[in-house]
C-alpha cells in the first residue's frame, strides 16, 4: 500500500484542508447554510462518485450545483429529464453536413451536454428508462459511444441527478440496481428560520455576489488521486465491511431488527464508498489516515438508497435513516 509519507503527498493534505475553508467562504456569498450537502458533494467529486439529491422545489439544489462549479472551474450543463427526452438528446448525435469545396457530404458527430464536468441532471425520474440507462452508462463508464464510435468524457466528470419527492404521477423510478451507481443519496432539508432570514435579505436586493475560482481542473484531478493513495487501517476496513454485511437480511451476525425491517441490504459497493470517503473526509480535516468515527460520519448518504425497508418497517414508520442508526448504535 502506498501511504502519505512523501513531502508531495504532505503538501497536498495541507494545501486541500486550507482549500475548504476557501471554498467554503467562495460558497457562503451565494449560499445560506447546506454546509453538510456543501461538504459531501465535494467528498463525492473526489471520490470520482456521483450523487442523487432528493428535495423539495426551491431549495436552490441548481443554485449551489452551478455556484459549486463556478468555484472549481469546470463546466457546468444542466439536462431537464421530461418525458420525451431521448437518449441522443444526452450523449448527441451525428449529422450528415456537407464540404462546401468539395460537396462532400460525411457524418459529423455533434456532442450533447453530456460533455461537461458537473452535470446537473434535474428529476431524473421523469424520463424513461431507457433515457435513465444512457446517462447511467456515461457515469459508469466515463465515455459515450455514438455510431460504433467511443468518445471519452473530460475529466473530472461528476453527475447530480435530483428527484423530486412530493409528485410520483408521471415518474420514471430508478431501480435498485441504478440507484446503487450513485455514491451518495443526499437530503436536502429546509433551511433553519434565521438562515431563511438570511436568505431573504441576500435575494431581494439588486445585488449580485460575485465567486471566484479557489481550485483549478488539474488540482481536483491531483486531489482524486490523492484520496486512492491514503492509507487506511484494517480495522476501520473491517468496521465498514461488518457494516455492510450486517445491513442483509438472514446472514450470519445479521441482527434480529435487520431481518424484520429489510427486504434488501447494501451490496459490496456500499463498503468501497465508505472507505473512500471516509479517506476523504479525514483528508478534508487534514488527518492523513480515517478512522472509525470518519465511516460513521458517512454511513446515511452511503447507505440511504441501498438499504431496501420490507412493509414491516414501512408499517412501524421505519426509514432507512433510522435503520442505518440502529446499525451503527449496534457495532460501535
Amino acid at each position: 500500500m502506498t501511504e502519505i509519507n512523501i513531502p508531495g503527498d504532505v503538501a497536498l493534505v495541507e494545501q486541500l484542508f486550507k482549500t475548504r475553508d476557501v471554498l467554503n467562504r467562495e460558497l457562503g456569498k451565494v449560499i445560506i447554510g447546506q454546509r453538510d450537502i456543501i461538504d459531501q458533494l465535494l467528498i463525492s467529486l473526489l471520490c470520482q462518485g456521483h450523487c442523487l439529491l432528493i428535495g423539495v422545489p426551491g431549495l436552490a439544489k441548481t443554485l449551489l450545483i452551478k455556484t459549486l462549479s463556478q468555484v472549481l472551474d469546470l463546466t457546468f450543463k444542466r439536462i431537464q429529464f421530461t418525458p420525451d427526452l431521448m437518449p441522443s438528446d444526452i450523449t448527441g448525435t451525428e449529422v450528415i453536413e456537407e464540404d462546401k469545396s468539395s460537396g462532400k457530404r460525411e457524418f459529423r458527430f455533434f456532442r450533447g451536454p453530456i460533455f461537461g464536468n458537473i452535470i446537473l441532471a434535474d428529476e431524473i425520474n421523469r424520463t424513461p428508462p431507457k433515457t435513465q440507462a444512457a446517462l447511467l452508462e456515461a457515469m459508469q463508464e466515463h465515455h459515450v459511444t455514438a455510431a460504433g464510435k467511443t468518445y471519452v468524457l473530460e475529466e473530472p466528470f461528476f453527475v447530480l441527478a435530483t428527484q423530486n419527492p412530493i409528485e410520483q404521477e408521471g415518474t420514471y423510478p430508478l431501480p435498485e440496481a441504478q440507484l446503487d451507481r450513485f455514491m451518495f443519496s443526499l437530503k436536502v432539508d429546509y433551511p433553519s428560520y434565521e438562515e431563511e432570514i438570511d436568505i431573504v435579505k441576500s435575494t431581494t436586493y439588486d445585488t449580485a455576489a460575485v465567486v471566484e475560482t479557489v481550485i483549478k481542473r488539474d488540482e481536483i484531478i491531483a486531489f482524486q488521486h490523492l484520496v486512492k493513495r491514503v492509507p487506511v487501517a484494517n480495522n476501520v476496513i473491517e468496521f465498514a465491511v461488518k457494516l455492510v454485511t450486517a445491513s442483509r437480511p438472514n446472514g450470519k451476525n445479521t441482527p434480529d431488527f435487520i431481518n424484520n425491517w429489510v427486504e434488501w441490504g447494501a451490496g459490496p459497493r456500499a463498503s468501497q464508498y465508505l472507505i473512500l470517503a471516509a479517506k476523504t473526509h479525514a483528508v478534508l480535516d487534514g488527518r492523513p489516515t480515517p478512522n472509525i468515527d470518519d465511516v460513521i460520519k458517512i454511513v446515511p448518504p452511503v447507505l440511504r438508497h441501498r438499504i431496501i425497508p420490507n412493509f414491516n418497517a414501512e408499517s412501524d414508520g421505519i426509514d432507512t435513516d433510522t435503520i442505518a442508526e440502529k446499525l451503527i448504535e449496534t457495532l460501535r
